[in-house]
């Protein structure tokens, strides 16, 4: 199948599939015209590439990942990816709880700035001098 038919199978768009491919994630053959070509089974392998995507990896990550799904069977390998999605979970956690105290932080700020607003709406007109 073509690129444009690969798209409207998985919902993505070609620009997403050509990075794919740019980053090791996806094959195709080329026609003698440099059409790309893609196998049927492509399909699922687009949907797993998602599936990766939305949980946080990179590409480059996804393609340490992606050789368990080609080769199930080695035990280095399957070794290998659960290695790396423990790692990543790991950094995932990491990130939360930086985020986390970040929105700490900002809430005490945020208790801060009201208690200063709500003693400028209380204080008194401040009195001008006459002349």
């Amino acid at each position: 199948m073509r690129i444009g038919e690969l798209s409207k199978r998985t919902g993505v768009s070609p620009r997403s599939l050509r990075y794919y491919e740019e980053q090791g994630l996806l094959t195709s053959s080329r026609s003698d015209a440099g059409q790309r070509h893609y196998a049927d089974t492509e399909v699922e392998r687009v949907s797993l590439i998602r599936q990766l995507f939305d949980a946080g990896m990179s590409s480059r990550v996804i393609a340490s990942v992606l050789p368990c799904v080609e080769t199930p069977s080695d035990p280095g390998v399957t070794e290998s990816a659960f290695v790396t999605m423990t790692r990543e979970r790991d950094r995932i956690d990491a990130d939360i709880a930086r985020l986390i105290e970040t929105r700490d932080a900002l809430d005490v700020l945020i208790r801060v700035n009201r208690q200063h607003w709500a003693q400028l709406s209380t204080a008194p007109e401040p009195v001008t001098p006459s002349v």
